[in-house]
């Protein structure tokens, strides 16, 4: 981590006195920025951020219109072998996965519903190596920054949620999109399914999850008496796939976990179902936030320098440094959410799937982003 970032502890007493910024204070900010920058004042300033969106591992994913992707013959899907795939495009160097861009599958544009709602994607993949390209997305998490109420939301998108997938005759699982067409086709088929307005994503493998809380020096987690036994076995996973030495837990309750510890944690599925587990997930999340949003803006900034090539994004740096800066102002305010939720879905047993009573979902799930009547 930046040798200048302060390690402090998030303090919910001082983040709730916190006055909010008016969108006057911050146009007023920019425009100074500006200003200082061309006057040659802020020239430190200006060359500091632009080597910051040198860095951000970008991604250029191609977008069409709905009426250019309904002229799109896709291939058929249901013979494709999910151990099959072209795993030659993985990075030399780093450690970390490339997110699967397939041009077969583009982005297709959908128009924001509501311009005081973002939502934005934020995946993990269950790579087991940087080679290991063509996987599935196993945690798959929607952002969504509110403000009209200044709230951040966060919802679960269950992996295994039975979905429409383009290219495919019968319903599949949610995480196979990804596999099967790469984050194109994963966004298309949330949207499309789940009625969102998503354009932009975030992906992190397991390795470069881990690397970034260790970054900001471990988040304080609470583990379960039950929950330590299996992190451990996951701890002991990831250190034969990584090389590692990390120690394993030795007890229950709130504690301070490094990277391979939190994300083994978070991953835990044994124990109980794969609702507590995503559930576990919004938690370290939510925790990794607040943990940067106790830096002063500076150091925050810096850290994104520093962490900008362990993930990927079709984000621009100015834009993470945006939205980050907006979810940060409202981590006071959060509401989390798992869908499909209880009561809206039944399981098929074989193969094992989550089959939505959708028009229940959806009007209880867009109730909840966009509070629809």
């Amino acid at each position: 981590m930046n040798s200048n970032a302060k390690d402090k502890r998030f303090d919910p007493g001082t983040q709730n006195n916190k006055p909010q910024k008016s969108k006057v204070r911050i146009v007023i900010r920019v425009l100074c920025f500006i200003l200082c920058a061309v006057l040659g004042l802020g020239l430190g300033a200006f060359i500091y951020v632009y080597r910051i969106m040198g860095a951000v591992g970008f991604v250029n994913t191609p977008f069409v219109s709905k009426d250019q992707y309904e002229t799109i013959e896709f291939d058929n899907l249901d013979n494709v072998d999910l151990n099959d795939g072209d795993v030659a495009s993985s990075w030399a160097e780093g450690g970390h996965t490339r997110v699967y861009v397939n041009p077969k599958y583009p982005i297709k544009k959908v128009s924001q519903k509501d311009s005081k709602v973002e939502n934005i994607l934020v995946f993990g993949i269950d790579s087991r190596g940087t080679n290991d390209v063509t996987c599935r997305a196993d945690a798959i998490l929607i952002v969504s920054i509110d403000h009209r109420s200044d709230t951040l939301k966060m919802i679960s998108l269950m992996r295994d949620t039975g979905v429409k997938i383009e290219g495919k005759s019968s319903t599949d699982k949610l995480t196979h999109s990804y596999a099967y067409g790469g984050v194109g086709l994963l966004i298309n088929t949330i949207n499309d399914n789940f009625g969102l307005d998503i354009q932009r994503f975030v992906m992190l493998d397991f390795g470069s999850s881990a690397d970034v809380i260790d970054m900001v020096g471990g988040i304080e987690i609470n583990v379960t008496a039950g929950e330590v036994k299996y992190a451990n076995q996951g701890i002991l996973e990831e250190n034969i796939l990584l090389g590692k030495d990390c120690p394993l837990l030795t007890h229950e309750g709130t504690q301070l976990l490094n990277g391979i510890q939190a994300t083994s944690w978070a991953r835990i599925r044994s124990l109980d179902s794969d609702y507590v587990r995503s559930g576990r997930q919004r938690t370290l999340a939510l925790a990794l936030m607040k943990k940067v949003a106790s830096y002063g803006k500076v150091d925050q900034a810096a850290l994104l320098e520093d962490s900008a090539g362990m993930f990927e994004t079709n984000m621009t740096a100015m834009d993470i440094m945006r939205v980050a800066l907006d979810a940060m102002d409202v981590l006071d305010n959060v509401k989390e959410y798992r869908a499909p939720a209880d009561g809206m879905f039944r399981v098929q047993d074989n193969p094992w799937m989550m089959i939505v009573d959708w028009d229940t979902q959806l009007a209880d799930l867009h109730r909840f982003i966009w509070e629809e009547a």
